[in-house]
């Protein structure tokens, strides 16, 4: 694993906002063809970045949105600058989009299906952000079924 662009101690409150949501810490690209090469479900995958904009819109709007009743299946998220190799790897399943950070990639089967680059993420509010991932989640992704109505079919 190569050393990252700074130091752990700095960037670890930036990995925990994601991994507290539930993400799982992509580190090395074996870890990343584990998760995203078996290709099963949907896989939301945050680029994570140490920029403004990743801490003030990406990760804020991640949050929110993953409050929506449809939602992926697999959380994942790489560092840019820090997890380089991961980062790499996890980059080339965004078919048709160059590096970008940070990034929201939605995948379906293994595939991309919807992608929000730096460009879709600076200057816009949070909520405008969260708004267009939960479209993306309703088109792709399945509801989540609350555990009291799974109980209630009895």
């Amino acid at each position: 694993m190569s050393q990252g662009l700074y130091p752990e101690e700095m960037v670890r409150p930036m990995r925990e906002e994601l991994t507290r949501l539930g993400f799982r810490e992509l580190r090395t690209p074996e870890e990343v063809e584990a998760v995203l090469g078996a290709g099963k479900g949907t896989a939301l995958v945050v680029v994570n970045s140490i920029c403004g904009c990743a801490a003030g819109r990406a990760r804020p709007a991640v949050a929110i949105a993953l409050e929506h009743g449809a939602k992926p299946d697999i959380l994942a998220t790489v560092f840019a600058g820090q997890d380089r190799e991961a980062t790499e790897r996890a980059r080339q399943y965004f078919t048709g989009y160059g590096p970008s950070s940070p990034s929201i990639a939605l995948l379906a089967g293994g595939k991309l299906v919807f992608m929000l680059e730096r460009q879709d993420i600076e200057g816009r509010d949070p909520y405008e952000i969260a708004e267009e991932l939960t479209g993306a989640f309703d088109r792709f992704c399945a509801p989540v079924r609350p555990a009291s109505a799974a109980s209630t079919t009895a």
